[in-house]
């Protein structure tokens, strides 16, 4: 959550909720082999900054960051 700066909000050390945790995003290379949870297996045939080219045989996907279906092999 941002408040109207946009910078975001600091967690109170006495505050009785949890601090919001940044998920990791995942970096793929080159050939790595993947699994999608829609299009099943396929290997990393391109890559840019915030995606994946990804190549499942029989159709070719580009999956954006921060890439919630797939993983590496």
């Amino acid at each position: 959550m941002t408040s109207r700066s946009g910078a975001p909000r600091s967690h109170l050390a006495t505050s009785p909720f949890a601090p919001k945790v940044e998920p990791v995003i995942q970096q793929f290379a080159l050939h790595d082999r993947v699994c999608h949870q829609t299009y099943g297996l396929g290997r990393v045939v391109g890559e840019e900054s915030a995606a994946a080219t990804v190549d499942f045989g029989n159709r070719t996907m580009r999956i954006v960051s921060p890439y919630a279906k797939l993983e590496k092999l």
